[in-house]
Protein backbone atom coordinates (compact mmCIF):
# COMPACT_ATOMS: atom_id res chain seq x y z
CA UNK A 1 0.00 0.00 0.00
CA UNK A 2 0.79 3.81 -0.30
CA UNK A 3 2.63 5.50 2.42
CA UNK A 4 0.33 7.08 4.63
CA UNK A 5 1.17 9.45 7.93
CA UNK A 6 -0.81 10.52 11.18
CA UNK A 7 0.18 13.54 12.24
CA UNK A 8 -1.25 13.98 15.70
CA UNK A 9 -1.84 17.26 17.83
CA UNK A 10 -2.61 18.00 21.51
CA UNK A 11 -5.47 20.75 21.00
CA UNK A 12 -4.53 23.90 23.55
CA UNK A 13 -2.33 21.36 25.50
CA UNK A 14 -0.67 22.83 28.59
CA UNK A 15 -4.48 24.65 28.52
CA UNK A 16 -6.20 21.29 28.60
CA UNK A 17 -3.85 20.03 30.69
CA UNK A 18 -4.70 22.99 33.75
CA UNK A 19 -8.34 22.40 33.24
CA UNK A 20 -8.36 18.56 33.74
CA UNK A 21 -6.60 19.82 37.44
CA UNK A 22 -9.49 22.68 37.52
CA UNK A 23 -12.31 21.73 35.31
CA UNK A 24 -14.36 24.90 36.33
CA UNK A 25 -11.33 26.64 33.55
CA UNK A 26 -13.86 25.39 30.72
CA UNK A 27 -15.81 28.18 31.26
CA UNK A 28 -14.07 30.84 31.37
CA UNK A 29 -10.77 32.53 28.94
CA UNK A 30 -7.61 30.92 29.89
CA UNK A 31 -4.02 31.35 29.32
CA UNK A 32 -0.63 29.78 30.45
CA UNK A 33 2.41 31.33 30.61
CA UNK A 34 3.94 34.39 32.29
CA UNK A 35 2.06 35.84 34.71
CA UNK A 36 3.94 38.97 34.36
CA UNK A 37 2.39 41.99 32.12
CA UNK A 38 6.30 41.74 30.59
CA UNK A 39 6.01 38.09 29.66
CA UNK A 40 4.35 36.20 26.43
CA UNK A 41 1.92 33.61 26.32
CA UNK A 42 2.90 29.73 25.71
CA UNK A 43 -1.16 28.91 24.41
CA UNK A 44 -4.43 29.84 25.53
CA UNK A 45 -8.11 28.15 25.29
CA UNK A 46 -10.34 28.08 23.05
CA UNK A 47 -12.61 30.43 25.20
CA UNK A 48 -9.53 32.62 25.23
CA UNK A 49 -9.06 32.39 21.41
CA UNK A 50 -12.29 33.50 20.53
CA UNK A 51 -10.86 37.20 21.63
CA UNK A 52 -8.02 36.71 19.66
CA UNK A 53 -5.75 35.68 22.49
CA UNK A 54 -2.76 33.12 20.92
CA UNK A 55 0.54 31.59 21.56
CA UNK A 56 3.84 34.08 21.96
CA UNK A 57 1.38 37.01 22.30
CA UNK A 58 3.06 39.17 24.89
CA UNK A 59 0.54 39.23 28.31
CA UNK A 60 0.09 43.19 27.98
CA UNK A 61 -1.82 42.59 24.87
CA UNK A 62 -3.81 39.60 25.67
CA UNK A 63 -5.30 41.73 28.70
CA UNK A 64 -6.03 44.30 26.44
CA UNK A 65 -7.95 41.87 24.20
CA UNK A 66 -9.60 40.67 26.73
CA UNK A 67 -9.58 41.78 30.60
CA UNK A 68 -10.98 38.62 31.88
CA UNK A 69 -8.46 36.48 31.03
CA UNK A 70 -7.25 33.55 33.56
CA UNK A 71 -3.42 33.64 33.54
CA UNK A 72 -1.91 30.39 34.74
CA UNK A 73 1.67 30.15 35.05
CA UNK A 74 2.85 26.93 33.34
CA UNK A 75 3.88 23.95 35.53
CA UNK A 76 5.96 21.88 32.95
CA UNK A 77 6.91 18.79 35.15
CA UNK A 78 3.24 18.09 34.88
CA UNK A 79 2.89 18.90 31.02
CA UNK A 80 5.46 16.59 30.66
CA UNK A 81 4.28 13.88 32.86
CA UNK A 82 0.83 13.82 30.76
CA UNK A 83 3.00 13.69 27.48
CA UNK A 84 4.53 10.66 28.55
CA UNK A 85 1.87 9.23 29.76
CA UNK A 86 -0.06 9.86 26.15
CA UNK A 87 3.03 9.35 24.18
CA UNK A 88 3.07 5.69 26.30
CA UNK A 89 -0.60 5.08 25.30
CA UNK A 90 -0.71 5.71 21.26
CA UNK A 91 2.22 3.43 21.25
CA UNK A 92 -0.34 0.27 22.11
CA UNK A 93 -1.21 1.15 18.46
CA UNK A 94 2.11 1.13 17.30
CA UNK A 95 5.92 1.61 18.41
CA UNK A 96 6.21 3.72 15.03
CA UNK A 97 5.48 6.80 16.22
CA UNK A 98 8.13 9.95 16.12
CA UNK A 99 7.69 12.66 18.62
CA UNK A 100 7.80 15.95 17.05
CA UNK A 101 7.02 18.63 20.65
CA UNK A 102 5.79 17.65 23.73
CA UNK A 103 2.51 17.44 22.38
CA UNK A 104 2.48 16.34 18.66
CA UNK A 105 3.60 13.30 16.86
CA UNK A 106 3.88 11.45 13.79
CA UNK A 107 2.63 7.95 13.40
CA UNK A 108 3.32 5.21 10.80
CA UNK A 109 -0.02 3.58 9.17
CA UNK A 110 1.39 0.43 7.98
CA UNK A 111 1.44 -1.50 11.05
CA UNK A 112 -2.44 -1.08 11.96
CA UNK A 113 -3.24 -0.47 8.54
CA UNK A 114 -5.19 -4.22 8.40
CA UNK A 115 -7.28 -3.32 12.01
CA UNK A 116 -8.99 -0.60 9.95
CA UNK A 117 -11.05 -0.26 7.13
CA UNK A 118 -9.35 3.26 6.31
CA UNK A 119 -7.07 6.00 8.00
CA UNK A 120 -9.70 8.48 8.39
CA UNK A 121 -11.53 5.25 10.67
CA UNK A 122 -8.19 4.92 12.78
CA UNK A 123 -7.95 8.73 13.26
CA UNK A 124 -11.67 8.79 14.46
CA UNK A 125 -11.05 5.88 16.79
CA UNK A 126 -7.71 7.48 18.30
CA UNK A 127 -9.50 10.72 18.83
CA UNK A 128 -12.16 9.21 20.34
CA UNK A 129 -10.33 6.89 22.72
CA UNK A 130 -7.81 9.88 23.71
CA UNK A 131 -10.40 11.67 24.40
CA UNK A 132 -12.25 9.41 26.48
CA UNK A 133 -8.86 8.45 28.86
CA UNK A 134 -7.50 11.74 29.35
CA UNK A 135 -10.37 14.13 28.59
CA UNK A 136 -7.92 15.84 26.04
CA UNK A 137 -9.20 16.27 22.50
CA UNK A 138 -6.33 15.94 19.51
CA UNK A 139 -6.37 16.85 15.55
CA UNK A 140 -5.25 14.16 13.24
CA UNK A 141 -3.99 15.12 9.79
CA UNK A 142 -3.53 12.24 7.32
CA UNK A 143 -1.56 12.44 4.03
CA UNK A 144 1.25 10.72 2.26
CA UNK A 145 3.78 13.08 3.20
CA UNK A 146 4.87 14.48 6.54
CA UNK A 147 4.78 18.10 6.37
CA UNK A 148 0.83 17.64 4.21
CA UNK A 149 0.23 16.18 7.27
CA UNK A 150 1.44 18.59 9.73
CA UNK A 151 -0.31 21.33 7.53
CA UNK A 152 -3.62 18.93 7.46
CA UNK A 153 -3.37 18.96 11.21
CA UNK A 154 -3.96 22.82 11.71
CA UNK A 155 -6.53 22.90 9.66
CA UNK A 156 -9.79 24.03 11.79
CA UNK A 157 -9.35 23.03 15.41
CA UNK A 158 -10.41 21.25 17.76
CA UNK A 159 -10.97 17.61 17.73
CA UNK A 160 -11.02 17.23 13.86
CA UNK A 161 -9.38 14.87 11.31
CA UNK A 162 -8.24 16.53 7.87
CA UNK A 163 -6.60 14.61 4.90
CA UNK A 164 -3.99 16.75 2.67
CA UNK A 165 -2.74 14.12 0.10
CA UNK A 166 -0.79 15.70 -2.92
CA UNK A 167 -3.96 15.57 -4.99
CA UNK A 168 -5.15 17.78 -2.52
CA UNK A 169 -2.78 20.56 -2.27
CA UNK A 170 -4.34 23.17 -5.25
CA UNK A 171 -7.48 22.91 -3.79
CA UNK A 172 -6.51 22.99 0.45
CA UNK A 173 -3.16 24.64 0.69
CA UNK A 174 -2.49 26.29 -2.44
CA UNK A 175 -5.09 29.50 -1.31
CA UNK A 176 -3.89 29.85 2.50
CA UNK A 177 -1.50 32.68 3.50
CA UNK A 178 1.99 31.89 3.03
CA UNK A 179 2.44 32.86 7.14
CA UNK A 180 0.64 29.54 7.97
CA UNK A 181 3.22 27.51 5.73
CA UNK A 182 5.33 24.75 8.38
CA UNK A 183 8.42 26.95 8.98
CA UNK A 184 7.44 29.95 7.57
CA UNK A 185 8.37 32.47 10.45
CA UNK A 186 7.13 35.90 10.91
CA UNK A 187 10.39 37.19 9.05
CA UNK A 188 10.16 34.96 6.09
CA UNK A 189 6.56 35.43 5.64
CA UNK A 190 7.53 40.14 5.55
CA UNK A 191 10.44 39.05 3.12
CA UNK A 192 7.71 37.27 1.05
CA UNK A 193 5.11 39.90 1.51
CA UNK A 194 7.38 42.51 0.01
CA UNK A 195 8.36 39.86 -3.37
CA UNK A 196 4.09 39.93 -3.91
CA UNK A 197 3.97 36.14 -2.55
CA UNK A 198 0.97 36.27 -0.45
CA UNK A 199 -0.90 32.72 -0.79
CA UNK A 200 1.19 29.42 -0.44
CA UNK A 201 0.21 28.92 -4.05
CA UNK A 202 2.03 32.05 -4.98
CA UNK A 203 5.03 30.11 -2.81
CA UNK A 204 4.56 27.36 -4.88
CA UNK A 205 4.44 28.46 -8.40
CA UNK A 206 7.89 31.09 -7.60
CA UNK A 207 11.07 30.23 -9.35
CA UNK A 208 12.94 28.71 -6.67
CA UNK A 209 15.91 30.32 -7.56
CA UNK A 210 14.77 33.91 -6.32
CA UNK A 211 13.36 32.40 -3.06
CA UNK A 212 17.17 31.43 -2.76
CA UNK A 213 18.27 35.01 -3.67
CA UNK A 214 16.07 36.20 -0.32
CA UNK A 215 16.05 34.08 1.88
CA UNK A 216 18.89 31.20 1.45
CA UNK A 217 18.47 27.95 1.39
CA UNK A 218 15.24 28.47 3.74
CA UNK A 219 13.66 29.83 0.21
CA UNK A 220 14.46 26.32 -1.43
CA UNK A 221 13.02 24.38 1.63
CA UNK A 222 9.84 26.89 1.78
CA UNK A 223 9.57 25.76 -1.85
CA UNK A 224 9.36 22.64 -1.49
CA UNK A 225 6.95 22.36 0.97
CA UNK A 226 4.23 24.75 -0.62
CA UNK A 227 4.90 21.85 -3.25
CA UNK A 228 4.33 18.65 -0.83
CA UNK A 229 8.54 17.55 -1.83
CA UNK A 230 9.06 15.93 1.51
CA UNK A 231 10.83 12.15 1.63
CA UNK A 232 10.95 12.50 5.28
CA UNK A 233 10.39 8.89 7.50
CA UNK A 234 8.99 8.71 10.19
CA UNK A 235 12.24 8.38 12.44
CA UNK A 236 11.97 6.05 15.25
CA UNK A 237 14.78 7.24 17.13
CA UNK A 238 14.94 11.28 17.85
CA UNK A 239 18.01 13.21 15.97
CA UNK A 240 20.12 14.73 17.76
CA UNK A 241 20.05 18.06 19.06
CA UNK A 242 21.74 20.37 16.34
CA UNK A 243 22.00 22.93 19.14
CA UNK A 244 21.46 24.13 22.68
CA UNK A 245 20.64 27.46 23.96
CA UNK A 246 18.84 29.44 26.55
CA UNK A 247 17.27 32.89 26.23
CA UNK A 248 14.91 34.87 29.15
CA UNK A 249 12.27 37.87 28.54
CA UNK A 250 13.56 40.46 31.29
CA UNK A 251 11.47 41.63 34.10
CA UNK A 252 12.65 45.15 33.31
CA UNK A 253 14.18 46.28 30.29
CA UNK A 254 18.30 46.27 30.16
CA UNK A 255 19.46 49.84 29.72
CA UNK A 256 23.45 49.38 29.72
CA UNK A 257 26.32 47.15 28.20
CA UNK A 258 26.61 46.52 31.96
CA UNK A 259 23.20 44.74 32.88
CA UNK A 260 23.31 42.91 29.69
CA UNK A 261 26.50 41.18 30.75
CA UNK A 262 25.04 40.20 33.55
CA UNK A 263 22.01 38.26 32.15
CA UNK A 264 24.17 36.70 29.15
CA UNK A 265 26.42 35.43 32.19
CA UNK A 266 23.66 33.59 33.42
CA UNK A 267 22.79 32.27 30.48
CA UNK A 268 26.32 31.28 29.29
CA UNK A 269 26.28 29.70 32.62
CA UNK A 270 23.25 27.61 32.00
CA UNK A 271 23.93 26.41 28.17
CA UNK A 272 27.22 25.70 29.16
CA UNK A 273 25.90 23.13 32.16
CA UNK A 274 23.48 21.85 29.37
CA UNK A 275 26.29 20.77 26.87
CA UNK A 276 28.29 19.30 29.87
CA UNK A 277 25.23 17.57 30.71
CA UNK A 278 25.04 16.28 27.35
CA UNK A 279 28.86 15.60 26.81
CA UNK A 280 29.23 17.81 23.78
CA UNK A 281 30.88 21.18 22.72
CA UNK A 282 29.90 23.83 21.05
CA UNK A 283 31.47 25.18 17.57
CA UNK A 284 29.61 28.16 17.43
CA UNK A 285 27.92 30.95 19.67
CA UNK A 286 24.99 33.40 18.59
CA UNK A 287 23.75 36.39 20.86
CA UNK A 288 20.04 37.75 20.26
CA UNK A 289 18.45 40.38 21.19
CA UNK A 290 14.62 41.36 21.28
CA UNK A 291 14.12 45.33 21.69
CA UNK A 292 11.60 47.02 23.72
CA UNK A 293 9.98 47.56 20.16
CA UNK A 294 10.04 44.17 19.51
CA UNK A 295 12.51 44.18 16.94
CA UNK A 296 14.76 40.95 16.81
CA UNK A 297 18.01 41.37 15.67
CA UNK A 298 21.18 38.18 16.20
CA UNK A 299 24.14 37.62 15.30
CA UNK A 300 26.51 34.22 15.01
CA UNK A 301 29.94 33.32 15.28
CA UNK A 302 32.31 30.38 15.32
CA UNK A 303 34.83 29.39 18.06
CA UNK A 304 38.41 28.99 17.66
CA UNK A 305 38.22 25.78 19.90
CA UNK A 306 34.73 23.92 20.49
CA UNK A 307 34.02 24.57 24.18
CA UNK A 308 31.30 24.33 27.46
CA UNK A 309 32.82 26.69 29.94
CA UNK A 310 30.72 29.77 30.33
CA UNK A 311 33.65 32.04 30.61
CA UNK A 312 34.94 31.33 26.57
CA UNK A 313 30.95 31.27 25.92
CA UNK A 314 30.53 34.62 27.43
CA UNK A 315 33.77 36.10 25.68
CA UNK A 316 31.56 35.27 22.82
CA UNK A 317 28.32 36.37 23.37
CA UNK A 318 29.95 39.89 24.78
CA UNK A 319 31.30 40.29 21.55
CA UNK A 320 28.18 39.78 19.02
CA UNK A 321 26.46 41.69 21.79
CA UNK A 322 28.93 44.81 21.26
CA UNK A 323 28.05 44.26 17.47
CA UNK A 324 24.64 44.30 17.81
CA UNK A 325 23.15 46.49 20.34
CA UNK A 326 22.02 49.81 19.06
CA UNK A 327 21.83 51.61 22.68
CA UNK A 328 17.60 50.88 22.61
CA UNK A 329 16.57 49.34 25.59
CA UNK A 330 16.54 45.55 25.48
CA UNK A 331 13.53 43.32 26.25
CA UNK A 332 14.95 39.97 25.85
CA UNK A 333 18.47 38.17 25.00
CA UNK A 334 19.08 34.69 24.40
CA UNK A 335 22.76 32.92 24.03
CA UNK A 336 22.67 29.72 21.24
CA UNK A 337 24.94 27.16 20.49
CA UNK A 338 25.40 25.14 17.58
CA UNK A 339 27.85 22.94 15.60
CA UNK A 340 27.83 20.41 18.50
CA UNK A 341 30.71 18.01 18.76
CA UNK A 342 30.87 15.17 21.36
CA UNK A 343 33.31 15.94 24.46
CA UNK A 344 35.82 13.41 23.36
CA UNK A 345 36.52 14.30 20.21
CA UNK A 346 40.14 15.67 19.39
CA UNK A 347 40.54 19.37 18.84
CA UNK A 348 43.07 20.99 17.21
CA UNK A 349 44.14 23.71 19.17
CA UNK A 350 46.32 27.07 18.23
CA UNK A 351 49.15 28.58 19.92
CA UNK A 352 46.52 31.49 20.92
CA UNK A 353 44.21 29.30 22.91
CA UNK A 354 43.91 28.70 26.09
CA UNK A 355 46.97 26.72 27.27
CA UNK A 356 46.61 22.63 28.31
CA UNK A 357 46.74 23.08 31.81
CA UNK A 358 44.26 26.20 32.25
CA UNK A 359 41.92 24.70 30.09
CA UNK A 360 42.15 21.03 33.05
CA UNK A 361 41.83 23.39 35.16
CA UNK A 362 38.41 25.32 34.41
CA UNK A 363 37.25 22.26 32.95
CA UNK A 364 37.96 20.45 36.64
CA UNK A 365 36.10 23.41 38.32
CA UNK A 366 33.06 23.33 36.36
CA UNK A 367 32.51 19.75 36.78
CA UNK A 368 32.68 20.06 40.58
CA UNK A 369 30.88 23.44 40.22
CA UNK A 370 28.03 20.79 38.60
CA UNK A 371 28.05 18.52 41.03
CA UNK A 372 27.23 20.85 43.99
CA UNK A 373 23.99 22.40 42.18
CA UNK A 374 22.87 18.75 41.29
CA UNK A 375 23.87 17.79 45.01
CA UNK A 376 22.68 20.84 46.91
CA UNK A 377 20.06 23.03 44.09
CA UNK A 378 21.57 25.27 41.55
CA UNK A 379 21.20 28.24 43.75
CA UNK A 380 24.18 26.67 45.95
CA UNK A 381 26.90 28.37 44.45
CA UNK A 382 26.75 31.90 42.80
CA UNK A 383 29.15 34.24 41.44
CA UNK A 384 29.85 37.18 43.16
CA UNK A 385 28.11 39.42 40.25
CA UNK A 386 24.76 37.91 41.05
CA UNK A 387 24.85 38.86 44.80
Amino acid sequence: MARVILHIDLNAFFASCEEIKNPDLKEFPVAVGSTSKRGVISTANYEARKYGVHSAMPVYEALRVCPDLVLIQGDYGYYRSMSAQFFAYLKTFTHQIEPASIDECYMDYSPIAAQYSSPEAAAAYIRDSVREKFHFTVNVGISDRKVLAKMASDFQKPDKTHTLYQEEIPEKMWPLPVSTLFTCGHSSAETLRKLGILTIGDLAKTDPVILESHLKSHGRSLWKYANGIDDSVVALVPSKAKGIGNSTTLSSDALTEEDARKVLLSLCESVGQRLRSSHQLAGQVCTEIRYSDFRNVSHQMPLTVPTASPDLLLESAVSLFGELWDGTPIRLLGVRTSKLVPEDEPVQLSLFDYTTPRSEKQQKLDAALDDIRAKYGKDAVKRGSFV
